[in-house]
């Protein structure tokens, strides 16, 4: 698989992500259900602390790529749902750690949403992946 970022402005990538990404030569693509903080027997985690639920659903996505055989390193975009856009932002550091560990930005979209499925969950990640 190759990838080619594409940025007409720069600013996106000094936040951890890429306006675009052209990928080529790849056989497989994984979409992957919104994950949010839940355990393995599917109970809500975390209740009221952003910061470890954004972890666990990266934890989430990360179980869901190796299922698939891929890793972070594979994923091309990523929508981000949350309950409160500005006490994502103060934990925003989390995501970007761990994404930028797998030496991937990918295309990214942030959205402020009421409520999500389960109650008391800030936080919900759903992405594609390429391999």
């Amino acid at each position: 698989m190759e990838r080619n970022a594409v940025n007409p402005v720069s600013w996106s990538v000094e936040m951890g992500f890429n306006q675009g990404e052209v990928v080529s030569g790849h056989s497989r693509t994984l979409y992957i259900s919104g994950q949010t903080a839940m355990s393995k027997e599917g109970k809500p985690e975390h209740d009221g602390d952003m910061a470890a639920q954004l972890a666990l659903s990266v934890d989430n996505i990360e179980a869901v790529l190796a299922e698939a055989g891929m890793s972070l390193a594979n994923l091309v975009r990523l929508n981000v749902y949350t309950t409160d856009v500005d006490l994502l932002f103060q934990h925003y550091g989390v995501l970007a750690g761990r994404l930028g560990a797998a030496g991937v930005a990918p295309t990214t979209t942030m959205l402020g949403v009421t409520r999500l499925a389960i109650p008391g969950q800030m936080v919900e990640l759903e992405g594609t992946a390429v391999a």
